[in-house]
This record gives C-alpha cells, structure tokens and sequence, in this order.
C-alpha cells in the first residue's frame, strides 16, 4: 500500500470517527456554531481531496514512449535521474509532541466545562429568585424583603444608629 493511500485511508477513519452532530449539540453561541460549521466544511474539503485526488497512484511514466520521439540518450538521462530519487519516509515527530498538550487541554476543559457548569445552575437560580421578587416586589414589605436579605437590615440598622442619611 502506498503512503498515499495509507494517508487517505486513515484520513476516512478519522471522518467516520468524529461525532460532528454530538459536538454541533453541546455549542452554544451561533459564532461558534458558524466556526464549527466552516470547520466541518473544511475538513469535509480535504478529506474528498484525499480520497479522490491524491488517493490514485500516479501514471507509470513510459520511457520507450519518449526515447521514440525524443532520443534515447536524453530519455535515458531523465530515466537515471528520476530512479535516483529517494523520497524520505516521514517520521512523525508532531504527534508524540503534541499529544500530552492535547491531553492535559482535554482535563483543563472537563474542569471548565464542570465549573460553568456550576455557574450556569448558580445564574438560573439567581434569575428565578429576581423573577419571583419582580412578581412580589409591588406587594413585599420591609420585613419580608429584609428576611431575604439579612446583611442589608443590618447596613440599614447601623446607618440609623450611628445617625448617617446618606448626606
């Protein structure tokens, strides 16, 4: 198998194996659901380009083709030239540096993803309190308010007693 073919064979693997829908799901910004959706397109993009451009082996070259309309000499110094090139495996030096980086990134953002998490339950409770206090706010009294809100009976209470009206 050659390595053209290898690239574009994993490169199917790694489409069929990402989860787009699952991911579009958890997005919440429509910025990031036009990021997300040019990323899909691009990697959609390179992926067909592997799969139909550079998943073909390329056109054996025929030498006696040319030595016939060219000259055999000529040909046969192309045909040297080209056999001596030595095309260098790629050794993957990218993945082994990137991968614990990556790693440690995915634990930073389960630690994130719980803590807004924990932000998002503390915000709609504290919006479903100020709807409740905008429902009763016309009909509450001091006391009620300040049986809520203990700290500012106190502020209010030493303002009195040390006989400051805020002027």
């Amino acid at each position: 198998m050659s390595g053209a073919k290898k690239v574009t064979d994993l490169a199917a693997k790694a489409g069929k194996a990402i989860d787009w829908d699952g991911m579009a799901k958890v997005l919440v910004s429509e910025e990031a659901r036009k990021e997300f959706a040019n990323l899909r397109r691009t990697f959609e993009d390179i992926n067909n380009q592997l799969q139909t451009k550079y998943s073909q082996e390329p056109q054996p070259i025929d030498w006696e083709y040319y030595r016939k309309g060219i000259g055999a000499k000529v040909v046969d110094m192309y045909k040297e030239a080209y056999d001596s090139i030595e095309i260098p495996k790629y050794v993957d030096t990218v993945t082994p540096e990137y991968k614990p980086k990556f790693d440690a990134l995915l634990v930073e953002l389960k630690e994130a993803e719980k803590a807004s998490l924990k932000e998002s339950e503390r915000i709609e409770k504290e919006i479903a309190e100020m709807k409740e206090m905008k429902k009763r706010i016309s009909t509450m009294t001091a006391d009620e308010y300040f049986e809520k809100h203990p700290e500012l009976r106190k502020k209010f209470d030493d303002e009195i007693r040390n006989d400051y009206w805020g002027y």
